[in-house]
């Protein structure tokens, strides 16, 4: 593939901040799954005296169109450089992405190494979870129930939403027209890319996520060579975000005053 363009490139963005001329410091908002920018924008908001601020909506969430196509994390990434690249900056960028922000975070930090001058990933997903044998065992039991009944219902003419709607996700059942690409997307295995990031990286993780909980960020820790790991005592997924957001900003900070 290559990485250096993109068919598409219709990603909508929000700037605030200092402007890019007078800025020495440019951060790059990745949101998670079924959010858009505005998940971020008390976040950067605390931080619009410091950096310019670029708050994106991915493909297919907010006021961004849904790609043509099934997308992956690199087709996400490779869309969002191609968007970046036409908005030259001359101080340092750095990427503060959350959960699915993470994974395109780390795509991008990956593959176009120039591009990034650091990377912060707030409860940044990518790995596979870790499961004990009887998680195994009924999570694997689900997929093969929900196969099977598949199977019938369409033999027998019903309409198989009301089956997903029973088995999915929530971020499944919500996923309309990005349904394929959610399912390839939590499927991927980011270790590979995680191994070539060569930038400082901050990972920031709450002791309450229960979706990607602070073992991924150990994980992701001892992949990534110039990797920093915070863990806070009693966030988890989203407060990391809301209620928290000023523990998660003293070390997006820290941070900062360091790669600056």
């Amino acid at each position: 593939m290559d990485f250096s363009t993109h068919s598409e490139n219709h990603i909508f963005m929000v700037e605030n901040g200092l402007p890019a001329k007078d800025a020495h410091v440019r951060l790059i908002w990745g949101h998670g799954w079924g959010q858009d920018h505005r998940v971020f924008e008390q976040l950067a908001k605390s931080l619009q005296t410091q950096a310019h601020n670029l708050l994106l909506d991915f493909p297919g969430f907010g006021q961004s169109p849904p790609p043509s196509k099934v997308y992956g994390t690199i087709d996400y990434a490779c869309e969002t450089a191609g968007r970046l690249q036409s908005l030259p900056f001359q101080g340092k960028t750095i990427w503060v992405g959350h959960s699915f922000g993470g994974r395109v975070g780390l795509q991008l930090a990956a593959n176009y190494p120039d591009m990034l001058d650091g990377l912060i990933l707030i409860a940044g997903s990518g790995l596979p979870r870790k499961r004990s044998f009887c998680k195994k065992v009924c999570f694997k039991s689900r997929i093969y129930t929900f196969k099977l009944l598949k199977r019938i219902w369409i033999l027998l003419g019903k309409n198989v939403d009301t089956l997903r709607q029973r088995f999915g996700s929530l971020d499944y059942r919500n996923a309309g027209v990005l349904r394929e690409t959610f399912m390839k997307v939590i499927a991927e295995d980011l270790s590979e890319a995680a191994s070539k990031v060569k930038c400082p990286v901050l990972l920031i993780y709450g002791t309450n996520d229960t979706e990607t909980p602070p073992e991924i960020g150990e994980r992701l820790h001892k992949l990534i060579p110039k990797a920093r790991l915070v863990i806070l005592d009693g966030q988890d997924h989203y407060s990391l975000l809301a209620g928290g957001r000023h523990q998660t900003l003293k070390h997006l900070h820290g941070f900062i005053k360091d790669l600056v």
